[in-house]
């Protein structure tokens, strides 16, 4: 051996070989641990709920049935007076007195209520006092007119009998003029005499019918102006009239709460006065049925386990909180009907048809008629389905499609349910 060369330590490593691994046996257990995993997860699916989970307590259900669809609503209905008169102030004023109390039955010119108005009152002595005044301008006038007349008059009868003096003397000197005693220049003297008288009465002809025209006109209009003062008069006294206010019509004073003190203004409600005997029923009915009714439509009010004959005297279109106004009227009064009273009344719509029917009800509404909630293969589960709706009453609705006879429905309310497809009903 060389002592130089380096020592070199004898392993085994020269005499190892390289086995491969073999993996099928971690394929097998892999496949397994998958397969188990996929066996769990199948059972899982089977055991989760098939849809939202409600508890079977809560809600209802009903079968889709056939039968006789009444095509009519329930609704509850006030007592109205059948004639009302409202009273509304015509004059402002403070309250003096109040003689009536609401409630009570009045007869057609009581006294209510009494107002103080200072300024009507001063208008009234205003016009009282043109009034006087302009009666002394006609009375002047007619005594002026009187008095031209009766001058003129004395004054024609001057000058006519002048006139007649001076036809008496021109025919005289005529005659004497032809017998050659006078001159014919006193001739011409006498007829110029006569000529002057019959001017002076043309003259005073001309001027006194003007004269007696003029004062006739004025007096026409002073006149004139005194009957409209006279009209203007009554009205304001009218007015003031109208501060004792009376009742306008008989009947039962209603709303009717005014204090003594209090100011009224012009046009202000006060109250009204109701028809005590004759009644009418007022009644919300849903929106659903706006293009339904029709004035005239026959309908039955309960009172004290009888049945009245009504019919569907007004309509009022406006909706209000999803609800519109009907008013109705009776064929025959009843007794002892009282105003405020409430009485369920059955208005008909139309007549009745068979029909595949369901329960009217909330559920509905929430869905707004266009699906429900059916019944599967497993009992316990309802999937949503669309429908389609014709006729609604209070307790019916009229199925057109998509629903067959004997179906279950879930018939409570949809609302809890949000957008939920299926329910399952947890026992």
């Amino acid at each position: 051996m060389n002592a130089n060369k380096p020592h070199l330590a004898v392993t085994g490593a020269a005499m190892d070989s390289h086995v491969p691994q073999r993996h099928g046996k971690k394929i097998a257990y892999a496949c397994a641990a998958l397969l188990a995993v996929l066996l769990a997860g199948y059972g899982g699916l089977r055991l989760l709920p098939k849809g939202l989970q409600v508890a079977a307590g809560e809600v209802r259900i009903a079968s889709v049935e056939r039968g006789m669809f009444l095509d009519n609503i329930s609704v509850r209905a006030t007592a109205v007076a059948l004639n009302s008169v409202l009273l509304d102030s015509m004059e402002s004023g403070r309250v003096e007195e109040v003689i009536a109390r609401d409630g009570a039955v009045v007869r057609q010119g009581d006294l209510l209520f009494r107002l103080s108005n200072t300024q009507r009152h001063l208008e009234l002595l205003q016009r009282q006092s043109e009034y006087a005044q302009q009666i002394t301008n006609l009375s002047n006038l007619r005594v002026s007119y009187e008095a031209s007349r009766t001058d003129a008059a004395r004054r024609f009868a001057d000058l006519e009998f002048n006139l007649a003096q001076a036809h008496k003397l021109h025919d005289r000197n005529s005659r004497l003029q032809q017998q050659a005693y006078i001159s014919a220049q006193a001739l011409e003297e006498s007829a110029d005499k006569l000529a002057l008288q019959q001017q002076l009465l043309k003259d005073l002809q001309a001027s006194s019918a003007t004269e007696l025209a003029i004062k006739h006109d004025a007096v026409t209009q002073m006149e004139g102006a005194l009957t409209r003062l006279q009209s203007g008069l009554r009205l304001v006294t009218a007015t003031v009239d109208a501060l004792a206010v009376r009742a306008p019509v008989a009947g039962r004073l209603t709303d009717f709460r005014l204090q003594v003190g209090e100011i009224v203004r012009p046009d202000q409600h006060l109250g009204r006065i109701d028809d005590p005997l004759h009644f009418k029923l007022a009644a919300q009915v849903d929106e659903y049925y706006l293009n339904r009714v029709a004035v005239g439509h026959r309908a039955v009010a309960q009172l004290k386990e009888q049945s009245y004959a009504a019919r569907l005297s007004r309509i009022y279109p406006q909706i209000k909180d999803g609800r519109f106004a009907v008013e109705l009227e009776f064929e025959q009064q009843p007794e002892a009907l009282s105003p405020g009273r409430s009485l369920d009344v059955n208005i008909t719509l139309g007549e009745p048809a068979p029909a595949l029917l369901l329960p009217n009800g909330a559920y509905l509404n929430d869905s707004g008629g266009a699906w429900v909630l059916v019944q599967g293969p497993d009992a316990d589960t309802y999937q949503r389905r669309n429908i389609r709706l014709g006729r609604r009453s209070n307790q019916q609705a009229e199925v057109l499609s998509g629903l067959a006879l004997g179906e279950k429905v879930i018939v409570s309310g949809y609302a809890q349910y949000g957008k939920a497809e299926r329910v399952q009903l947890r026992r």
